[in-house]
């Protein structure tokens, strides 16, 4: 898949050159130009048609993807966001708070990754610390109290492995996100917009429905560690991933998740207000002034939604 993102990259940039000239010389290449951009749809289209599981893992990590920042600032009117766990200290990688969906009030939860080296440090490359998830449970809790539904944006290649996050109660915390969620009284949705990994995407998904990027991933452990620890060879990565059933594709069918939500040709890296207005229009489909006001009915559900899932996945 690198190979023909290299290519489309070249092929892009002739066109642009080619564009240039034209608007330089003041000439007409209009049937040149015309034939390059048949040619790079022709190449776009063929590049991500039937992609592996492994390019879509490459896809997912993409530090050119957009992050839950990008998409909060152009799905939502406003965003407030609100700070600490009150325990310990606030975690960088989650960035949570109120926000508006339209004329809703809702609460919005992100795991945020760098979108470049230094950002990736200060945001712990989106792997999630215990204060995050606790932070984030927090303003779940403030959100069923004032009646708020919750979006979770889920983008993580697992939680905070570090010996602090585990002597500060890392497994604790995410097992306690995984019991409130699943009997919170407010309606939730979670997105996974590019790597969904382990602990740290399933303490922020267990909702009434989870949806998934085209191009983007939902595992228990990536598939470097899935090899080593199954075949004591992380080289064969891609045929673990191809057996793991990593994909939006693959889970949708096995009924593990509700809805795949189309990316811009090439990924969604390439178009991201294209990726933000689809998914604002999912979410603006969703009757949450129905569900708050039948709030028992929705916990019941989504309590039987998980209860099922092991009887789904046979």
């Amino acid at each position: 898949m690198l190979e023909r993102e290299k290519d489309i990259a070249e092929l892009n940039k002739e066109l642009d050159d080619l564009k240039r000239m034209a608007e330089v010389k003041n000439a007409d290449f209009s049937s040149e130009i015309t034939v390059l951009e048949e040619k790079l749809n022709k190449m776009k289209t063929e590049a991500f048609t039937n992609l592996t599981a492994m390019d879509k893992l490459t896809l997912s990590r993409m530090v050119e993807r957009p992050t839950a920042l990008d998409y909060i600032e152009r799905i939502f009117d406003f965003f407030i966001e609100l700070h600490g766990d009150r325990l310990y200290r606030d975690d960088p990688v989650i960035v949570g708070g109120i926000a508006r969906l339209g004329d809703l009030p809702v609460t919005v939860i992100g795991q945020q990754k760098g979108r470049n080296t230094k950002e990736n440090v200060k945001r712990n490359f989106g792997m999630t610390s215990p204060e995050g998830f606790r932070k984030a449970l927090r303003l779940m809790k403030q959100a069923e109290k004032f009646g708020r539904p919750v979006i979770c944006f889920i983008d993580t290649p697992g939680a905070d492995p570090t010996a602090g996050s585990e002597e500060r109660g890392q497994g604790e915390a995410i097992a306690r996100n995984l019991m409130e969620m699943a009997g919170l009284r407010t309606p939730i949705i979670a997105i996974v917009l590019g790597e969904g990994g382990s602990g740290g995407a399933l303490a922020l998904s267990v909702a009434d429905e989870i949806w998934m990027l085209e191009h983007a991933i939902f595992s228990i452990l990536s598939p470097e560690g899935f090899a080593s620890i199954l075949w004591k060879d992380s080289s064969r990565a891609k045929e673990a991933a191809q057996v793991m059933k990593i994909t939006a594709q693959d889970l949708h069918q096995l009924k593990l998740i509700d809805r795949i939500l189309p990316e811009p040709l090439g990924g969604a890296h390439h178009d991201v207000d294209a990726m933000a207005a689809v998914i604002k229009d999912a979410l603006l489909q969703i009757p949450f002034t129905a569900m708050v006001e039948n709030i028992q009915d929705v916990v019941d559900t989504r309590y039987k939604k998980y209860r099922g899932i092991g009887v789904y996945a046979e």
